[in-house]
């Protein structure tokens, strides 16, 4: 058969094979749509003429859930199925993908992708839902109130056609200004629990491409030997051990002599040329403090005269009130530096582009930084810079760091060649531990003051630690009046109802390199909150569930938090603990979203502690995802538990002691016998879920811990260096 056509009608038909409809926002967050060969914008959604559709994922993905979350809103606003949709990070491009929550700032961190991008992503999808629809009304000669988009066809007025056969004619239109959005009523993906993650089967099928998985063709492997202590300089080396080694390339001390490169054809020759590298140090200006030194300055920080006062209300009434107290409740805590651990360890790959610019392989999780600092190594103008994100393997923080640290050790590695291959920098597990970015150790001093009735009249905080914020880029976005709120969130805005309550703040001298943690200061501060918590409920002759409901009596925050803790305790059989097992309770706020756990145990702290059930609700509004919702409070739960149970970073004489797994031990899959997760029915807007499953989970187990072994209460972290052990 021979099909005949014009030259009008066949440019026509090739159009419309190619084209590609755009929908996104312009710097000035206004929608905006353009054809694939626009960059007057990014988008959030692209589809194409073949049907396909993608969602452009602008916060990066270690594991916690952007990379299925931010596609569901698309599909539920677009009309598709989750088999329908498909993903691609976004480009390094802060005045576009900017995370609203940070300013002009493109990161992931704060467990904000949800809360910063609910309305983005799915104002995108109903907008190119309304252009399509449109598109497909002027064609049929029908009303746009007829159709609809079911499952990635457009149906309605007896008629119906996948939704690319459109997309050439929307792709000229003009994005409505206020596209319609879906009312939680007709949601079928958002909230639906059997929705999986995208990424599941890449993942398990090993195709999944993580920033370690980067093999470039002539690739050269880079590590760095770096100085024992923070802040040494490398003055001197001599590499004739080294060149003994088969694939070793080359070493060179880095320009700002942070540390001497070692370059071989792989990762195995690179480790070994290290190790056979000597290097003379200039250790002037390096730590040399060890643990007990820093600890000693925390503490008797606590007992001095507080350098802030962050509520900035009189101490006067507050003495008062504990001085004519009934009962007065009090402990000092203490907790030390920790490491993030991440399963994989950094890396990244930096080569040069056939243009003259810079292309980094990595899991970015903050790509401005870098995306900054390698335009500044290498003076080049922004756009010749590019960022390639990967998949990483977990995070916790240690990926978004203020300077870039590891970007601009591969980016200096590599501008110390003559850039015609490209560089792979690796660290090892020791590298991860012994050299990382810490949370700072802090120590609290608390006294809280009871009348007869058992209430409290008077709470008595000090906190004393080293601040993360300050000094950084970012100390003008959590640094006021000269109080680091990442210090002190917890404690200074707790939902908790208490009178008279005084919050002092000392900054102490860092010790090491610092970086937030997986929930940043709620680490520490959830932990001595609802320890003292459950201390004072002691004193009153409260139950501890009781006690704190008392006092989250108020306004709507509260009435979120005295939510979670009803469910938890209902869930968790609160008070009717199975014979032989003992129960631990805690509640805390973070990142917008209200979690409690209650932790049941055997055993006791002597003969060793079995972890044996945490029951977990969570309020975080919308659950998009509720099966991610559940993955991150379980993984949350294991890490703060894991981390409190044993793990500590100390130093000696400045130097780290700890150096791998062995002596920094991940939680094992063994140590808790199971998780249950409850989520709160909301209307309210999404929150965070990668990071509040962590700061109620070490608490809850420490009160379990008490009331099985005969109220022992531990202040000072890890357990098991402080009278516990566990089975």
């Amino acid at each position: 058969m021979t099909v005949h056509t014009s030259r009008r009608g066949f440019l026509k038909g090739a159009a419309a094979a190619t084209a590609v409809l755009m929908v996104g926002v312009r710097p000035g967050g206004v929608l905006a749509s353009a054809t694939a060969e626009s960059k007057m914008f990014n988008p959030f959604v692209k589809i194409g003429s073949d049907g396909t559709v993608t969602a452009i994922v602008k916060h990066f993905e270690k594991g916690q859930g952007p990379a299925t979350g931010l596609p569901t809103l698309i599909a539920e606003e677009l009309g598709l199925r989750m088999d329908q949709i498909d993903y691609e990070f976004a480009p390094s491009n802060p005045q576009h993908y900017a995370n609203l929550l940070f300013g002009q700032f493109q990161g992931t961190g704060g467990s904000t992708a949800m809360a910063n991008s609910f309305m983005q992503y799915r104002q995108a999808g109903a907008a190119a839902r309304e252009m399509l629809i449109s598109a497909a009304a002027g064609e049929w000669g029908v009303d746009v109130a007829e159709l609809a988009i079911e499952e990635g066809m457009v149906v309605g007025a007896g008629k119906s056609a996948p939704i690319g056969e459109f997309v050439a004619a929307a792709a000229a239109m003009e994005p409505p200004a206020e596209p319609t959005l879906k009312h939680p009523a007709e949601f079928r993906l958002i909230g639906d629990p059997d929705v999986r993650r995208l990424d599941t089967a890449i993942k398990s099928n090993g195709t999944a491409k993580f920033a370690m998985d980067v093999h470039l063709p002539n690739q050269m492997v880079a590590v760095i030997k770096r100085p024992p202590r923070k802040d040494g300089l490398a003055v001197g080396m001599d590499d004739s051990g080294a060149r003994e080694v088969k694939g070793f390339i080359n070493a060179a001390i880095l320009p700002n002599k942070a540390g001497v490169a070692v370059y071989a054809e792989n990762t195995w020759a690179a480790l070994q040329a290290r190790e056979a590298l000597q290097v003379e140090w200039d250790m002037s200006q390096a730590e040399s403090r060890s643990s007990d030194e820093i600890k000693a300055e925390i503490l008797a920080a606590l007992d001095a005269e507080p350098e802030f006062n962050v509520l900035k209300n009189d101490h006067g009434p507050v003495q008062t009130a504990l001085d004519g107290a009934a009962m007065v409740v009090e402990e000092t805590f203490y907790f030390p530096l920790l490491a993030h651990a991440p399963m994989e360890p950094l890396n990244c790959t930096i080569e040069a582009t056939a243009d003259g610019g810079i292309l980094l392989h990595d899991g970015c999780q903050f790509p401005t930084g870098p995306h900054m600092a390698l335009a500044q190594i290498f003076q080049l103008p922004m756009e010749k810079i590019q960022i390639n994100t990967m998949l990483a393997g977990g995070s916790f923080g240690r990926r978004a760091t203020p300077d870039a640290d590891y970007q601009v050790e591969a980016a200096l590695a590599f501008v110390m060649t003559d850039r015609s291959r490209p560089v792979k920098l690796v660290w090892s597990r020791e590298d991860d531990i012994t050299g990382g970015r810490y949370r700072p150790a802090f120590g609290h001093k608390v006294r809280i003051g009871l009348d007869a009735g058992g209430n409290i009249v008077g709470w008595d905080h000090r906190i004393a630690g080293q601040s993360i914020m300050k000094g950084t880029p970012f100390e003008a976005f959590s640094v006021h009046d000269g109080v680091d709120h990442s210090s002190v969130e917890g404690v200074s805005d707790t939902p908790y109802r208490i009178p008279g309550q005084f919050v002092g703040l000392t900054d102490t001298q860092k010790a090491t390199s610092l970086l937030w943690w997986r929930s940043v200061g709620h680490t520490h501060t959830a932990y001595v909150m609802e320890v003292m918590m459950d201390l004072a409920a002691k004193a009153a002759g409260r139950d501890p569930v009781a006690f704190r409901l008392a006092h989250l009596d108020g306004d709507k925050d509260q009435a979120r938090m005295a939510g979670v803790l009803k469910l938890a305790a209902e869930k968790g059989n609160w008070g009717r603990p199975p014979e032989g097992r003992a129960q631990g309770v805690a509640v805390h706020k973070s990142f917008g979203s209200y979690v409690a756990e209650v932790v049941e145990i055997s055993g006791n702290a002597e003969d060793g502690i079995r972890i044996e059930k945490v029951t977990c609700a969570v309020d975080c509004g919308i659950a998009v995802n509720p099966d991610i919702v559940k993955a991150q409070m379980e993984g949350g739960i294991g890490y703060g538990i894991g981390h409190v149970m044993r793990d500590q970073i100390t130093l000696t004489g400045g130097e780290v002691d700890q150096f791998n797994f062995p002596d920094y031990e991940p939680l094992r899959i063994s140590d808790i016998a199971a998780i249950d997760v409850h989520i709160v029915a909301s209307q309210e807007m999404p929150t965070g879920v990668g990071e509040p499953g962590t700061p109620p989970a070490a608490p809850a187990l420490a009160n379990a811990i008490a009331t099985a072994s005969n109220d022992l209460r531990v202040s000072s972290l890890p357990m098991t260096e402080n009278g516990v052990s566990f089975a």
